[in-house]
């Protein structure tokens, strides 16, 4: 074990090992879902339904659940939130035993899987930066772990596992997410509690949700983060959910076949989430995001154009790289320079941004493989990915990456407080 991974707290390898579990299953029902419908209908559209009703929650909850977990314990939260998912997942599992699954089931879950995922990602997102004492270096670590083996799990293992699991009966895929979840949820409950931020003044909950996304909106490094998986999930979403009738139709490829495509891209994603400290040194963590969102664009174009299989996989896997990179920098420099008590309002309105874009991506897929071409969606999603480059750029530049850490950490080592000017200032000055 290096010296840098023996830095990190006992209870990091909790919080790595319960993830690690949790995004295995979540593995195994990416692959799984979309076939289970293809199961019980081929309409485009009735895809997107279900590849949409997972973000949902992210569009009508976003902002209040974020306010919500700053006034809540959040390892509780955490292992609660996974705990009723794993309950949930008993009526699908049923259904499918008794060939009762339909569409509007599936949907169904998926909503309720994504309102607990906006409960238990925002309280991880605030909780981590409390476990590690919010130094930049340590996080960036830290979200570079949890970052790469979630990749492992959900995207390299998972996927090629939820569709042999599929193929021993469609409740077998469901059943394997549950046994996830609760494993995930025993593991977060044994993690040590960290105290909570104090607010300055008791506000009603719609006030302080206003105030976490008034935060955002008023710093323009934090809006760029924001923005770029906002349009990201717009492109993206548009790919998933045409993707595995774009591989069975276009590529040829079968079943397990969709399960190593998508195993392509969790491999890119490992490297990227390795090289992402590297990059960040040495191009800057602003310029490393630009370069990132770059290559997510043309990996795209590259997708829309592959002739085979094996383009396909090599265009996914440089995608998923851009990817697991920026999910290392990006969320990283976010847990330095906002302060504890805005942590999950902050993360909840960045992710809500994010999440409520990518209905609009599902169905815009969904439509688009309807009225033209199965290929069109993939050649939509690169034109926005690599429009969202050139309006980012200047958003998250090192120059004001630069000043907002230079912001939270002062000559005389005191943090800085939430809306202080200072801050305020040096961002608006590049």
């Amino acid at each position: 074990m290096t010296s840098e991974l023996r830095r990190l707290p006992d209870g990091f390898g909790r919080l790595w090992t319960a993830q690690t579990v949790s995004s295995l299953g979540d593995g195994v029902i990416h692959a799984a879902l979309p076939l289970i419908a293809l199961t019980l209908t081929r309409d485009p559209l009735a895809l997107a339904v279900v590849t949409a009703a997972g973000t949902l929650p992210w569009l009508l909850f976003g902002v209040l659940g974020g306010a919500l977990v700053d006034r809540w314990d959040r390892r509780r939260t955490m292992w609660v939130t996974d705990a009723l998912r794993a309950a949930l997942l008993a009526i699908p599992v049923t259904a499918a035993a008794f060939d009762m699954l339909s569409i509007a089931l599936l949907a169904a879950v998926a909503f309720l899987l994504g309102l607990g995922g906006l409960f238990f990602d925002t309280a991880a997102t605030a909780y981590l930066p409390d476990l590690l004492g919010r130094e930049p270096a340590l996080l960036e670590r830290a979200n570079s772990r949890l970052r790469g083996t979630q990749t492992a799990a959900s995207g390299f293992a998972g996927p090629p596992a939820g569709s042999a699991l599929l193929a021993l009966g469609r409740a077998v895929p469901l059943l394997a997410d549950a046994v996830s979840f609760a494993v995930s949820a025993l593991l977060v409950r044994s993690l040590p509690a960290v105290p909570r931020p104090v607010p300055r003044a008791r506000e009603s909950l719609l006030r302080q949700a206003r105030a976490g996304a008034s935060y955002v909106f008023r710093d323009r490094l934090l809006l760029g983060l924001a923005l770029r998986p906002a349009v990201g999930n717009v492109a993206f979403l548009a790919v998933e959910t045409v993707l595995a009738l774009f591989a069975h139709d276009r590529l040829g490829i079968g079943t397990l076949g969709f399960g190593l495509l998508l195993t392509a891209e969790a491999t890119g994603g490992l490297l990227g989430a390795a090289t992402a400290s590297f990059l960040g040194r040495r191009l800057g963590t602003g310029t490393a995001l630009t370069c990132t969102a770059a290559i997510e664009g043309l990996a795209v174009l590259g997708l829309a154009a592959a002739p085979n299989p094996y383009v396909a996989g090599l265009a996914l896997a440089v995608c998923g790289a851009g990817m697991g990179a920026t999910m290392v920098l990006a969320p990283s420099l976010r847990q330095t320079i906002v302060p504890p008590e805005l942590m999950g309002r902050v993360a909840s309105t960045s992710r809500m941004l994010a999440m409520c874009a990518a209905p609009f991506g599902a169905f815009l897929g969904g439509w688009l493989a309807t009225a033209y071409d199965v290929r069109t969606p993939l050649y939509t999603a690169a034109g926005l990915l690599l429009a969202m480059t050139a309006v980012t750029a200047t958003m998250t530049s090192n120059r004001r990456v630069e000043a907002a850490l230079r912001a939270v950490a002062p000559a005389a080592g005191e943090p800085a407080t939430a809306g202080e000017p200072a801050r305020e200032g040096a961002l608006d000055a590049s």
